[in-house]
């Protein structure tokens, strides 16, 4: 009895990583249950993890096979996987074949036979594989048949005190009419999903008594280690944000932090979109590098180039993450397998995060994690990243997303997905074609809580990164990729003025006499492009440099136009 006067129930531990979460804390001791699938979903691997992570020579398994396969082919494949200890086999876990019994369709032989077992042995954990054989076995009028075999049998297994399994492929209607269900304690269902060229295992828990278990269907996988279960994240994540103290950090381009109202928040999620080229990719490494200089450790989730030219482009640019990798403050998840789930994607970058403590994330891109998924998750994509992002940024973790638009010219787009409600912040990359050139342009579409720029401004993909330039104010119609010169501009054409010159020539039309200074802060230019494009107007007789009230200035000639 426990404090509260009620009697306590001890739980088994699975062995599968993330199934007792999915069980509501693990198989409940003493507990009779059915484990039910298709072929081949992995009942009788689950069924043995269970078994080798619980039996001791103390506390010993007996593992019946009735019309499955024998024994001796069973463990030689099952020996294959990490869990498997051999040093158990015959000591602490007893493998015994009813198949002789089973045979004869005789039930009371075989019941006979578990009993006997069962005295001799005194186990902790029974297994009957496959249960559904002796169900679906022709059984002689008069001799004893399933329903009060299964009456029988629970009846022996909860007096013995052992907890049971019971493993059968059972179909989904035989499910709800077969009284195993009803008199079961707990039940698992396998599954396979199969769509075009894609098989996708999954598990589902309908039932266990005295027990909360995880609603839903959930991945799983099977590998070298057994099966892994990758549940649903289901926790409340507006409750952990209005605990976390949000703050602005930059993006690692002051330029971009100045569009965007100071930089991007803590714990928001920022999309940035753009066609191939654009520079998505070294901005989100612009990103996870500033995090690593402010002592914000990130991750990165790649989906598209392999780590190799990751860190080749990074490198490029005079950012080295694979130093940031060996000090522990950067983890590269590399995730191209087709077939992927968003609950195994989360778990790899939740993995990722634990290990180095990360406060920015960085997924590049949504794009190549759509082509990656399974075609069953595809439906369920935008709720499946809904889930992905609100578990990351429910505790204050930095998400930059990447995704890849197609231009059209004739709109502004900013995703192929309608995903723009999940995030908080929302860059835009393009190209426009200016005077026989493909030029890059930038903007900030949204940003939460804050005020942003809204300029269309030019930028270059450099050997030191993303470089934004000057608003391009001389044009209209930069959107829709046909941009013209604006009327007031027109003449200056003819002087051959570059994209820069124009804009400062109609700086010093609107502004009147201007200090270097303040023209370097209406223009956004680098020193030395302001003081290039001044010269070239000296030079020109456009403008003028004179001294007011002790300051240099600049001004338009006024009769030149």
């Amino acid at each position: 009895m426990s404090k509260t006067g009620k009697v306590k129930i001890e739980r088994l531990p699975t062995g599968v990583p993330r199934l007792d979460d999915v069980l509501g804390g693990g198989f409940p001791e003493y507990s009779f249950n059915v484990i039910a699938g298709d072929p081949g979903s992995g009942k009788t691997t689950l069924a043995h993890q269970v078994i080798f992570a619980n039996a001791t020579k103390q506390r010993p398994a007996i593992y019946f096979t009735i019309l499955g396969e024998p024994a001796l082919k069973m463990l030689r494949y099952q020996q294959q996987f990490t869990f498997f200890d051999k040093e158990k086999v015959n000591q602490a876990i007893h493998f015994i074949n009813l198949s002789q019994q089973a045979m004869e369709a005789d039930l009371t032989k075989v019941l006979e036979s578990i009993v006997h077992h069962v005295e001799k042995l005194n186990p902790a954990i029974v297994v009957v594989d496959s249960f559904l054989a002796l169900g679906r076995a022709t059984i002689e009028v008069g001799k004893m048949q399933l329903p009060e075999f299964v009456q029988r049998l629970a009846m022996h297994l909860t007096s013995w005190q052992v907890t049971s399994f019971l493993i059968g492929e059972y179909e989904e209607n035989e499910m709800r009419q077969n009284a195993v269900s009803t008199m079961a304690d707990g039940i698992v269902v396998l599954s396979q999903n199969v769509e075009r060229n894609s098989m996708v295992r999954k598990i589902r828990v309908p039932k266990v008594r005295g027990q909360a278990p995880q609603p839903g269907l959930h991945s799983v996988r099977i590998d070298e280690s057994g099966l892994q279960i990758f549940p649903r994240m289901i926790k409340p994540i507006e409750g952990a944000q209005d605990k976390l103290p949000s703050r602005l950090i930059s993006t690692g381009n002051k330029d971009l932090d100045e569009m965007m109202g100071g930089g991007t928040l803590t714990g928001n999620t920022l999309l940035v979109a753009g066609p191939s080229g654009s520079g998505k990719t070294t901005t989100a490494i612009q990103f996870i590098a500033e995090g690593v200089k402010q002592n914000e450790p990130g991750v990165i989730a790649i989906f598209e180039e392999t780590t190799q030219k990751y860190l080749d482009q990074a490198r490029g640019f005079g950012v080295h993450l694979e130093k940031m990798t060996r000090q522990h403050k950067l983890e590269m998840v590399y995730l191209r397998p087709l077939d992927l789930s968003v609950d195994e994607t989360l778990y790899a970058i939740q993995a990722a995060v634990d290990r180095v403590g990360a406060k920015r994330v960085v997924i590049d891109s949504i794009s190549g994690l759509q082509a990656a998924l399974a075609p069953t998750f595809e439906i369920d994509f935008r709720e499946s990243l809904y889930r992905l992002l609100g578990a990351m940024t429910g505790v204050g973790i930095t998400v930059l997303m990447t995704v890849e638009v197609t231009e059209n010219y004739n709109e502004l787009r900013f995703t192929p997905h309608a995903i723009s409600f999940l995030t908080h912040d929302i860059i835009l990359q393009r190209y426009v074609e200016i005077e026989g050139e493909l030029r890059r342009l930038m903007t900030v579409i949204k940003t939460r809580g804050r005020k942003h720029s809204s300029e269309l401004r030019a930028y270059e993909v450099t050997d030191k990164g993303i470089v934004i330039g000057e608003v391009l104010k001389q044009y209209r119609g930069l959107i829709s990729a046909i941009p013209e010169l604006r009327e007031s501009t027109k003449p200056l054409a003819h002087q051959a003025l570059t994209d820069q010159e124009t804009m400062v020539y109609q700086e010093l039309r609107q502004s009147g006499d201007i200090a270097f200074e303040n023209l370097l802060s209406e223009t956004k230019l680098k020193r030395a492009e302001l003081k290039r494009a001044l010269d070239r107007l000296l030079a020109l007789g456009l403008i003028e440099k004179t001294k007011k009230k002790g300051e240099i200035v600049y001004r338009e000639v006024s009769e030149k136009y």
